[in-house]
C-alpha cells in the first residue's frame, strides 16, 4: 500500500481516495484524509502569517486576498473529497463492528445468567432469554449485512444528512426492547406443559400489563416520524441549513449539526435510556409478562418527547441582512460605496451549523446586482476572519452599474437572505 502526500493534489488517487492501491484496505482512506487536513492547516497558518505569497500579487492587497482565498478553497476541497472517502471507508467496515458487539452483548448476557443461576438454579426463563437474545442478534447480523455498504445495523438510524438520528436511536432502542420481550414471552409459552401456565403468559401480553410500555413505544415512533418529517418541511420552506456530514459519529446523539451538546437531545437520550433500563429490569424479575413500566415514569418519558419535540420546531431560522456598509480600514476616509470598495454584510445565519469547513465556507456567494461575488477566504490564526456568522467582506466588482442595487446572501447550502438594497456610485 503506497500513500501519496497530500500536498500533490494531481497525483493519481488510489481505490480510497487516500492513496491505498490494495483495493479493499480502509487504512488509506483514512491516512489520506489526515495528510490533507496537517497539509491545509499547515498552509492557512502559513498564509495567515504572511508567508508563501507570490511577488507577483503580494504588492496588491486585494490581488493576494484573491491569490490566498483560491489556494485554500483548491486545498479544501481535496480535503473534503478524501474526507468523504474516508467516510465511506469507515461505514463499509462498520457493519462487522456492530455485528461483534450484538453478539458480545448475548455473550454478556450468557454470562450473567449463568452467575445468577448458581445456587437459584437455571430455569426456562433463563433459556427463553438466552434464546430471545440469539434470535435478535440474528436478525440483526443478516440486517447489517445486508446494509454493510450503509453502516451495517445502524443504517435505519442514520438520517439523511449522514448524522446519527437521536429519535430514530431512541425509538429504534425501544422497538428492539418490546420485539425481545415478546420473543422472551413466545420462548416461555412454546415451552409451558400445563394450561393454566400457558394461559397465564398469554395474559402477559394484555394491554392491561404493559400500557405504560405500548404507549411510551407509539410515541417514541411517531415523534422519529414527526421529527423527520418536520425537518424536510423546513429545510424545503428554508428555514432550515442542513449540511451533510462526511460520516455519522456517536456523539451526534448528543449534540446539535455544529458538535456543541444539545440540551433537548440529552435529556431525550439520558430519560429515554434510563427508562428503558428500568424496563428491563422489571423484564428480568417478571419474565411471565411484558414489563408494567410505571405510569409516572411513562408520562416522564412522553414529557421529555414533547420538549424534544419542541426543540425541533425551534432550532433553525432562515440567514437575514440586517445592514451593508462600506468597510474602511485604519486611515481610509469617509466616502460612499464606490465599484472596487468593500463592503461589510452584518446580519445573522450566514453559516450554518456544520458549515464551518473551509470547503463549505468557501461556497458562500453573495449576489450584489447582477453580479456574483463569491465570498473570499481571509485566514487567521486558527481559523477565518472571513466569513463568519454574523459579518461578511466583499468587493464590490466593476461589473455592477451605479445607482440602487440589491444586496443578497446565498449560503453554503444554498438558501439565499432577504434583499437589501444600496447606493452604488461612480
Amino acid at each position: 500500500m503506497a500513500v501519496q502526500e497530500a500536498g500533490q493534489s494531481g497525483a493519481v488517487l488510489g481505490a480510497h481516495g487516500g492513496g491505498c492501491t490494495c483495493g479493499d484496505c480502509p487504512h488509506g482512506a483514512r491516512a489520506g484524509h489526515r495528510r490533507a487536513v496537517a497539509a491545509f492547516l499547515l498552509k492557512r497558518d502559513e498564509f495567515a502569517a504572511g508567508q508563501g505569497l507570490p511577488a507577483a500579487v503580494a504588492h496588491s492587497a486585494s490581488a493576494s486576498r484573491q491569490w490566498v482565498s483560491e489556494e485554500l478553497t483548491q486545498s479544501a476541497e481535496l480535503v473534503a473529497e478524501r474526507g468523504r472517502a474516508e467516510g465511506d471507508a469507515w461505514l463499509a467496515r462498520l457493519w462487522w463492528r456492530t455485528a461483534t458487539v450484538v453478539w458480545a452483548l448475548v455473550v454478556a448476557l450468557l454470562l450473567g445468567q449463568a452467575l445468577t443461576a448458581i445456587g437459584a438454579g437455571w430455569t426456562a426463563a433463563r433459556t427463553a432469554g438466552l434464546l430471545a437474545a440469539v434470535v435478535t442478534a440474528g436478525a440483526l447480523t443478516a440486517a447489517s449485512w445486508f446494509h454493510r455498504a450503509r453502516g451495517g445495523a445502524l443504517a435505519p438510524l442514520i438520517g439523511e444528512d449522514n448524522r446519527l438520528s437521536t429519535s430514530r436511536a431512541v425509538a429504534g432502542a425501544w422497538v428492539l426492547f418490546v420485539a425481545f420481550a415478546v420473543l422472551v414471552l413466545v420462548g416461555r409459552l412454546a415451552a409451558a406443559s400445563g394450561h393454566a401456565e400457558r394461559d397465564a403468559l398469554i395474559a402477559g401480553l394484555e394491554l392491561g400489563r404493559g400500557a405504560g410500555v405500548v404507549t411510551v413505544l407509539a410515541v417514541v415512533c411517531a415523534i422519529a416520524v414527526l421529527v423527520r418529517r418536520v425537518v424536510g418541511v423546513r429545510v424545503l420552506g428554508q428555514r432550515l441549513q442542513k449540511v451533510r456530514a462526511h460520516r455519522p459519529r456517536a456523539a451526534d446523539l448528543l449534540t446539535d449539526d455544529a458538535g456543541r451538546g444539545s440540551f433537548a437531545d440529552i435529556q431525550y437520550v439520558v430519560i429515554g435510556g434510563v427508562a428503558l433500563l428500568f424496563a428491563a429490569v422489571r423484564l428480568g424479575r417478571r419474565p411471565d409478562q411484558l414489563p408494567d413500566l410505571p405510569w409516572g415514569l411513562a408520562v416522564v418519558v412522553l414529557i421529555s418527547a414533547a420538549t424534544y419535540l419542541a426543540g425541533k420546531y425551534a432550532e433553525g431560522g432562515r440567514p437575514v441582512i440586517l445592514s451593508v456598509v462600506r468597510a474602511r480600514e485604519a486611515g481610509d476616509l469617509d466616502a460612499p460605496i464606490r465599484t472596487g470598495d468593500d463592503i461589510e454584510i452584518r446580519g445573522a445565519g450566514f453559516v450554518p451549523p456544520g458549515a464551518q469547513g473551509a470547503d463549505r465556507l468557501s461556497r458562500m456567494v453573495v449576489r450584489i446586482g447582477a453580479v456574483h461575488v463569491h465570498v473570499p477566504l481571509v485566514p487567521v490564526a486558527g481559523g477565518f476572519n472571513n466569513p463568519t456568522d454574523a459579518v461578511l467582506t466583499v468587493p464590490v466588482p466593476a461589473d455592477v452599474e451605479p445607482g440602487r442595487v440589491e444586496v443578497q446572501v446565498v449560503t453554503a447550502v444554498g438558501v439565499e437572505t432577504n434583499r437589501y438594497v444600496i447606493d452604488v456610485t461612480e
